[in-house]
């Protein structure tokens, strides 16, 4: 008998096999949760209007075709519908997706303000139980996008080299995507609490919010209310502890880092710098083995380090960091990471699929690992290529019914 692998596409056996979700989002935080989900093994169906919302011709976009990599990147695996959301008869076919019988069904996610059909008191007339998580800026119903929250919470105003005045933004936005994770972990508690007690859920989740919670929770901001001031600007040096780049003698850097006692100790012999370092400890009176006091003479330790680094090339000290074993990288550029895939197939989390209306592109697998076994790849949907076979499967519409919202422009199938 053939036995798929856990996380195999059509294993019965994935965590979230057989779960509905119904995506009503658009931009990072909705599509990247429910694409971790879908990871999982849910079924999750990507609501979209006709021609596309706003992200769907979003940078970056394939070079060869147009097609967004973006777009493509955080819809794999989801199932595809467009519909007329400006049409009744359409917004009735969403809410009607929305809470579809069956216990792994009446799931929705969705950022969309303002939109009463799909307000959870509408959704839970129809369906009492009905689970409905949205994805704001602010609390109070602000809009917001990570770019906007960022500077709101003061991260750019300690992120950056320590001459420049200016704020530096960050290009990763992580705001978005720790929202996304979040409203996924209360989405499953919900789904867990409606399992038990048969009871649905409206739960909202504020991208500030998010910000806020989690430079408190990492002591940020007790820390400027005790300061009465912003901690100043490192550059690359860690704040709070040991670690730094360096420039390799054939024009590489590496990042190496000493947050424990063990690692200081394993980048001392590395280096063989413990005489240097003893000595000084005995002249200034401090203690190494202290992070705090490694912190407090970094600019020090950097520069009794550096003479070791720029006289080695990048393949010396690798070998020498990781033999003692240090706690470093190499920077690699984005292309770097790829051509080093591309060469040697790993890591594994990352593939390449072919991917429709792009060709051959670096995709990735879910991070998560059930007995060691990464998930299986998936390509992105074409723009309503589920409509048909969604609104048949969930709604059990016939092929004459499907014909007259064709006719009417209500939905596509299949759009390019």
């Amino acid at each position: 008998m053939e036995v798929r692998p856990l996380f195999s596409v059509d294993s019965p056996k994935r965590p979230l096999a057989g779960l509905r979700v119904l995506e009503c989002a658009s931009f990072v935080a909705g599509p990247s949760g429910c694409m971790a989900l879908g990871q999982l093994g849910a079924d999750v169906i990507r609501v979209d209007p006709l021609g596309g919302a706003a992200d769907y011709r979003r940078l970056p976009v394939s070079t060869r075709t147009g097609e967004s990599l973006y777009w493509t990147a955080l819809n794999k695996g989801k199932r595809s519908v467009a519909v007329d959301l400006r049409a009744p008869e359409g917004r009735e076919l969403v809410a009607a997706l929305a809470t579809a019988p069956g216990s792994d069904g009446g799931i929705v996610v969705d950022n969309n303000a303002g939109r009463s059909w799909l307000a959870y008191e509408s959704l839970a007339e129809r369906r009492p139980d009905v689970i409905q998580v949205r994805i704001q800026g602010h609390a109070d119903g602000r809009p917001a996008v990570d770019y906007t929250v960022n500077p709101e919470v003061g991260v750019p105003g300690i992120t950056g080299p320590t001459d420049v005045a200016e704020p530096v933004n960050h290009v990763l936005p992580a705001w978005d995507l720790l929202t996304g994770m979040t409203a996924m972990t209360g989405l499953l508690a919900a789904l867990h609490r409606r399992d038990r007690h048969g009871e649905g859920a409206l739960l909202q989740i504020a991208l500030a919010d998010v910000a806020l919670t989690s430079v408190a929770n990492l002591g940020w901001l007790a820390e400027a209310d005790e300061r009465g001031a912003d901690r100043p600007r490192h550059g690359n040096h860690v704040y709070g502890t040991f670690g730094v780049d360096f420039a390799t003698s054939d024009g590489h850097r590496v990042m190496v880092v000493a947050l424990t006692s063990r690692q200081w100790d394993a980048l001392r012999a590395a280096t063989n710098t413990e005489k240097v370092f003893a000595a000084l400890e005995d002249a200034l009176g401090v203690d190494f083995s202290l992070e705090s006091d490694r912190y407090r003479l970094r600019e020090m330790i950097a520069a009794v380090l550096r003479p070791w680094f720029v006289a080695r090339t990048l393949e010396e000290v690798g070998h020498q960091l990781a033999a003692a074993p240090v706690l470093w990288s190499r920077y690699r550029s984005l292309h770097e990471a790829v051509t080093e895939f591309r060469a040697l197939g790993s890591p594994p989390v990352l593939v390449e699929v072919e991917q429709p209306g792009i060709g051959a592109m670096i995709s990735a697998r879910s991070p998560l690992r059930i007995a060691a076994e990464y998930g299986a790849s998936a390509v992105a949907p074409r723009l309503g290529q589920h409509t048909d076979e969604v609104l048949a499967q969930v709604l059990g519409l016939s092929d004459a019914e499907l014909g007259r919202l064709h006719d009417r422009g209500v939905v596509v199938s299949g759009s390019a």
